[in-house]
């Protein structure tokens, strides 16, 4: 295991940066210091307390420097206020509609600029390199012992994907279904379940989508099968793209095949590596230092952030790391990871923080607000997330109406999938209507008779319903 530093170690480089008024480089940093430590370990604290949030880091190459980050007026930006309403004033401009840490939003005020602004910057080996398992953290420690909280499960010492198996139908449908939402898929929730279930595609829709839907499904089953088996090595992660990419990439030589040429990433000025024997060695790299990272949630983050780095395929590199980081989650029976209400819009500027900043804070403020999100969605863990729902609160009188209208005309999934979607249109703005059509789709999936009274429904109106849903 890495020999663990302590922390007046730590606390000796932020002193040292911080009577550098303008920042200083590694050697300007080490002179501050008045003691001898060798470059290559103080760059390895530099990068630990980037990640920590206690230094920031400017500039690239030789013109690197790290300065202290200013003063926040509010707590300390990584005391993040898991479950918070999100704050009004100027985060509003960003509609993430997820609480941000004061760092997250810097992220993205950086990555929301202009691609004429944003530099041209390549793959950075020494992102990845300079991260060492059990001393570099991406995740605070009481960050990573909230998720614990939230996700622990009375499954935790029995085999692995006990939990998740529990909940399989649930999960499949879910992860499949977000998954796919955040590469612009257009199936609502219930026409996946449909997809899933009875293995009926929506009408009107391209045959790509419900492709991009089964091959998650049976991503997820190889996750859940074989979470004795798989983890960060070659057979799972190639595997999990072969089944992701099947029949969406039209040369099928590449499903399960480490990238042989370049690719571009749209909207961004990160150009990934090009080189195919520079690929393999970081992909290797990859893979061991997340076997070797001890903590199943810095093991999930930093696959979802790696991965998506590296871009190691022609395609589907994204769809990738989100199934690798929930590995070490079901393997550990955690509640999974299902990207559940993430909106795209924060997801994708997370990863141009990567991309182009390296900087990990706007991903690491979705990542934890996605995993509090799943854990409420799978009652891994009974706590309040604060306040009620301000949208569900506005609009509870049409979310209601809908679902009983839907139950009392017996509609299947085909059916109200349609009906919502076309009440959604009459009764609310635009910009309400995919979030009213997702939780009204998520309420009739998780309809039982000890929840009808709440759409002032009947149990023999709710029994003839369930016949017709399937």
């Amino acid at each position: 295991m890495p020999k663990q530093v302590p922390e007046a170690e730590f606390e000796a480089v932020v002193n040292a940066v911080a009577r550098l008024p303008n920042g200083g480089s590694v050697s300007r940093i080490g002179e501050a210091l008045g003691e001898v430590v060798p470059r290559r370990t103080l760059q390895r604290r530099l990068v630990a307390l980037v990640a920590q949030g206690r230094l920031v880091r400017e500039g690239r190459g030789q013109g690197v420097l790290y300065r202290t980050p200013p003063a926040p007026s509010a707590p300390h930006p990584l005391v993040w206020r898991f479950g918070s309403n999100v704050s009004r004033g100027d985060r509003a401009v960003f509609h993430y509609s997820i609480p941000m840490s004061a760092q997250g939003e810097a992220v993205g005020r950086l990555v929301r600029a202009p691609i004429q602004q944003r530099p041209p910057v390549s793959y950075n080996r020494a992102f990845l390199e300079d991260y060492v398992p059990g001393l570099t953290w991406y995740l605070p420690e009481e960050v990573r012992s909230h998720l614990l909280e939230l996700g622990n499960s009375p499954d935790r010492e029995s085999m692995a994907d006990t939990y998740a198996r529990k909940i399989h139908q649930r999960l499949l449908i879910d992860l499949s279904w977000n998954s796919s939402r955040l590469e612009g898929n257009t199936y609502s929730l219930l026409e996946t379940a449909r997809l899933l279930e009875a293995g009926e595609s929506a009408a009107g829709k391209d045959a790509s989508e419900a492709q991009m839907i089964l091959n998650h499904k049976a991503a997820i089953d190889l996750l859940v099968d074989e979470a004795e088996h798989v983890g960060f090595n070659r057979y799972t992660i190639l595997n999990l793209h072969a089944l992701l990419a099947d029949n969406l990439l039209p040369d099928s030589g590449a499903w399960g095949r480490l990238r042989w040429a370049g690719v571009q990433i749209s909207g961004s000025s990160y150009h990934p590596l090009e080189i195919p024997q520079l690929i393999d060695e970081c992909f290797g790299q990859v893979l061991d230092k997340a076997t070797a990272i001890p903590d199943p949630f810095e093991q999930a983050f930093f696959a979802l952030v790696h991965f998506s780095y590296l871009q190691p395929f022609l395609d589907v590199n994204k769809r990738v790391s989100r199934l690798a980081a929930n590995l070490p989650l079901i393997r550990n029976n955690l509640c999974p990871l299902s990207f559940v209400d993430v909106p795209t819009r924060a997801y994708v500027d997370g990863l141009l923080g990567i991309y182009e900043r390296n900087r990990v804070e706007l991903l690491r403020d979705v990542f934890c607000w996605a995993y509090e999100r799943s854990c409420a969605r799978y009652s891994a863990v009974r706590q309040s997330l604060g306040e009620p729902d301000p949208f569900r609160q506005r609009h509870r009188a049409v979310i209601a109406q809908t679902i009983r209208e839907a139950v009392q005309a017996r509609m299947n999934k085909l059916a109200a999938a349609a009906y919502i979607r076309q009440r959604a249109t009459a009764a609310l703005p635009e910009t309400d209507r995919r979030k009213f059509i997702e939780i009204v789709e998520t309420d009739l999936l998780n309809l039982h008779e000890g929840n009808i009274a709440r759409a002032q429904l009947s149990p023999r109106e709710f029994e003839a319903w369930r016949t017709a849903w399937g």
